[in-house]
């Protein structure tokens, strides 16, 4: 965002309130590593095949709330409007335990997992959980699924770790 494009109105705010200045990101890691990234390209695109790319869009975009990736979070939330999503749902997102009426069986149990795998504070995935994904998803989902979750977590780091701004992503744009 350059200056000029700062400031926000709202009903509670003058013209202009402006925004806090945008940072810049630590470090160009594609520039310095295009192997590695091409290497993360072809992974993310070998764990998305059949599992349904909304469902992916949703595991995405709650393992980036949890590792507070906002670039990530600006991405996925964009694909997953482009790809029909609904606003609604994807708010609900941070809270999706006390909103599962929002969500499927099969997506909870996704969204269960996603939780599981990107916060091992306990140092391993519930029995309980992995249990309720395999009843959701048949062997080959099951681990493109937990394929996918683990590379958005990797993205994440990256995003996280580089400071990737967010607010400049195009929906479909990397796709």
């Amino acid at each position: 965002m350059t200056t000029a494009q700062t400031t926000q109105t709202t009903p509670t705010t003058p013209a202009t309130t402006p925004y806090a200045a945008e940072e810049a990101p630590r470090l160009q890691w594609t520039k310095y590593a295009p192997e590695v990234y091409k290497a993360m390209v072809r992974l993310d695109a070998a764990a998305r095949g059949g599992v349904d790319p909304v469902l992916l869009e949703l595991v995405k975009i709650r393992a980036s709330q949890l590792n507070h990736c906002a670039f990530c979070l600006d991405m996925h939330t964009k694909d997953a409007l482009a790809a029909g999503e609904s606003v609604e749902r994807i708010i609900q997102l941070s809270a999706w335990e006390e909103s599962r009426h929002f969500y499927t069986e099969k997506e909870l149990a996704a969204l269960a997992l996603t939780e599981a795998v990107t916060v091992l504070t306990d140092g391993f995935v519930p029995d309980a959980v992995f249990e309720t994904a395999a009843r959701h998803f048949d062997e080959g989902e099951l681990t493109r699924l937990i394929a996918a979750i683990t590379v958005i977590n990797a993205w994440n780091r990256f995003g996280v770790a580089c400071r990737l701004t967010p607010g400049h992503y195009t929906a479909g744009q990397y796709k």
